[in-house]
């Protein structure tokens, strides 16, 4: 099964950001933390079957403007958690991964959120 697939993914993704910030590589684990919550935003739009996850796979890719619908619908139907759980791993994108300006320990404080989306992603 393809989700049960992204979920190991998302693990695995999980697992070098936890090595990569053990290590004080604050911009690759940044990214790999955003990556496990995205794969959480496409995981969870195919459960719930939303016209975004459609939408990309005709298109054969995700875009950001798909992703943040994806997380609007969500947030309808799981809770806020979720828009601020993207919130975080969008922030890790930007500020920690394309701009370089986060250190090891902001990324480190923002883990424990995109953890909560993937205990979430695995529970529905």
């Amino acid at each position: 099964m393809v989700a049960s697939t992204t979920v190991g993914l998302i693990k695995h993704l999980l697992s070098e950001a936890e090595d990569l910030l053990a290590k004080k590589d604050s911009l690759q684990s940044s990214e790999k933390l955003y990556k496990a919550a995205e794969e959480c935003i496409k995981i969870l739009s195919e459960r719930f079957n939303l016209e975004e996850s459609k939408t990309a796979e005709e298109r054969g890719r995700w875009t950001v403007t798909l992703l943040e619908r994806a997380v609007g619908k969500l947030v309808d139907k799981i809770g806020i958690d979720v828009q601020l759980e993207w919130d975080a791993a969008n922030y890790l994108h930007v500020w920690g991964f394309h701009e370089a300006k986060l250190d090891a320990e902001d990324v480190r404080r923002r883990m424990p959120i995109i953890k909560k989306l993937i205990e979430l992603t695995e529970k529905v």
